[in-house]
């Protein structure tokens, strides 16, 4: 049988319970990118879930991947870069993108691939096998050295390892049924325990609502610095409740000044920042996803609570 050009991904389903269930294993979440790898005798292909061909950005894993004894395999994993002891997106940046980068990129933000499946092994399709046994099969295809890293997993304390790993600073973890085949697309064998990390941040002030919004439309939100500076972070407009949104006494709109609502803004020349600003006297927090800032950007923005601001 030869081997296809093309597998779609299994996708994990975010959920908010956790569990420990001996039918299942869990397994570390990375912050990374998606990543299938293709191996056809010399011919070898790394593929994003999007199927977009970034073997060339990654030349030290696919060189890794071309020296194996095994040479017919498709294999599914995450790229990824540390930032100390833990994965980040934001160093992996640095490489995405970039064909055939050079030696002091390469020095600067190395790349691994954590592989956690096998879809395909020496001219078989293997997905339909129980995942352990398929985990299994993948560890005996390669000789595991960096890059190449195998991705453990636990069989129980589910619930543990996920406090566990939100106090080491991780994405989370991805459970797994552990008698299921591979199947493609999203569902619920796999399931995302996603680690809760929020940020605290001043309300510098707010925008007009627009529709059928009423009191202000989104918070202009800030943070301080190093230096002790108010720092522009980006806008929130959801996570409030009527209250929040209407009430003379808990809206922004109390205190309003003139002027740019933080002492700085990354993107002046445009509307990303426009807003009334306030007398920073009350703070947003937001504790939902991993919600973090730089100047002019939030990731994952929710509000969930304001609260008087203190003293720094």
């Amino acid at each position: 049988m030869s081997q296809p050009s093309w597998l779609d991904p299994e996708l994990a389903t975010l959920t908010a319970d956790r569990f420990s269930d001996p039918a299942w294993i869990f397994e570390r979440k990375f912050d990374g990118e998606r990543c299938l790898a293709f191996r056809d005798g010399g011919h070898l292909r790394l593929m994003t879930r999007n199927q977009q061909q970034v073997t060339g950005t990654y030349p030290e894993i696919a060189e890794a991947l071309r020296t194996q004894d095994a040479s017919d395999f498709i294999m599914d994993g995450e790229v990824v870069a540390f930032d100390g002891d833990e994965t980040s997106f934001s160093r992996l940046q640095h490489r995405l993108g970039v064909r055939d980068p050079g030696p002091a990129l390469r020095a600067e933000v190395p790349a691994y691939i954590y592989l956690f499946d096998v879809l395909w092994a020496d001219g078989r399709d293997v997905r339909s096998r129980p995942l352990l046994e398929r985990k299994a099969v993948l560890r005996d295809l390669l000789s595991w050295r960096d890059p190449l890293r195998f991705a453990e997993h636990r069989d129980r304390d589910g619930e543990a390892y996920y406090r566990e790993a939100c106090r080491l600073g991780w994405e989370g973890l991805i459970a797994k049924r552990a008698d299921s085949p591979y199947r493609p697309g999203r569902n619920r064998d796999w399931l995302k325990f996603k680690c809760l990390n929020g940020q605290e941040f001043v309300i510098g002030g707010y925008t007009d609502p627009r529709g059928s919004r009423v009191g202000f439309g989104a918070l202009l939100l800030g943070y301080y610095d190093v230096d002790g500076r108010l720092r522009y972070a980006g806008k929130v407009g959801t996570g409030f409740d009527g209250c929040t949104g209407s009430s003379p006494g808990s809206s922004p709109r109390s205190g309003s000044a003139s002027g740019p609502p933080t002492g700085n803004c990354a993107t002046p020349a445009s509307r990303a920042c426009a807003g009334t600003r306030t007398r920073p006297t009350s703070c947003a927090s937001s504790p939902e996803g991993n919600t973090t800032a730089r100047p002019g950007v939030l990731i994952t923005p929710r509000s969930a609570a304001t609260q008087p601001l203190h003293p720094m």
